[in-house]
């Protein structure tokens, strides 16, 4: 019998992140420079065929507006296809609440609990890590992609 985990994705930008959790535990890491859109069936099909996945979660932005849709949907399809249920939070959770690249100068940047755009000149490059023990209490259950950009003058 395949044993009981949890799933968590972190594809915002490159490397994409996959964190294998067994009662909440980081137990297996998968990283790769490939784009979202090529390389998550083919892991994720790894995944089901040797494990039994009990919980998806993902960082749902901000970030690169295209894997944000595309991990989204590819989730959100396996979720209901396989009924599993699915969890998200802001990226700012996994990378301390650093910066995180728009467009050109603007950055994301998280203020007390509101998610914002601001023109900064020189800001590191925000990295993402995978949680060593996975806390449901930070997820929601509500997952839809977190945009968080207007229109830009």
């Amino acid at each position: 019998m395949p044993k009981n985990i949890d799933v968590l994705l972190i594809a915002l930008s490159s490397p994409i992140q996959i964190g294998i959790y067994e009662n909440k535990k980081l137990i297996d890491t998968i990283v790769s420079n490939e784009k979202s859109s090529q390389i998550l069936p083919s892991v994720y099909k790894t995944i089901l065929d040797s494990y039994n996945i009990e919980k998806l979660f993902f960082a749902n932005g901000p970030g690169s507006f295209m894997a944000i849709k595309v991990s989204y949907i590819f989730l959100k399809s396996l979720s209901i296809l396989k009924k599993i249920p699915l969890f998200a939070r802001d990226a700012f959770y996994f990378n301390n609440n650093q910066a995180i690249k728009a467009i050109g100068k603007l950055y994301f940047v998280k203020i007390d609990s509101e998610i914002k755009t601001q023109k900064l000149e020189t800001v590191p490059e925000a990295t993402f890590e995978l949680p060593v023990v996975l806390d449901y209490t930070e997820f929601k259950e509500k997952s839809t992609p977190l945009y968080c950009i207007g229109a830009v003058a």
